[in-house]
């Protein structure tokens, strides 16, 4: 079970999970903000399409990705949320840009 520490109750923001508006503390990280406001999956894996969450919460598993305004590949438990964020599901591998060619 995820609960916020008592201490952690400082300035606010408000972001979006798929559509949703979330209200957070600044402080959090964005994986930390889903799983305070009951969201426990965030992306889809690219072979079953099982769901997933936050895991280590340090960047280690990268169980926690997401797309953040757009960009796919984000590790939600590295990257702070800030007010007006775009957070999306993460539905199997996003496509990385190829360099072009000489």
């Amino acid at each position: 079970m995820f609960r916020r520490a008592p201490d952690r109750d400082g300035d606010q923001v408000t972001f979006t999970f798929d559509g949703r508006s979330i209200t957070a503390s600044a402080e959090d990280s964005v994986a930390a903000a889903l799983l305070a406001a009951g969201i426990r999956a965030c992306r889809t894996t690219p072979v079953s399409g099982a769901v997933r969450g936050p895991y280590c919460m340090m960047g280690v598993c990268f169980e926690c990705l997401v797309r953040i305004d757009g960009v796919g590949n984000r590790q939600g438990c590295l990257v702070q949320v800030r007010d007006g964020m775009r957070v999306e599901t993460q539905h199997g591998a996003h496509a990385l840009q190829s360099e072009p060619t000489r």
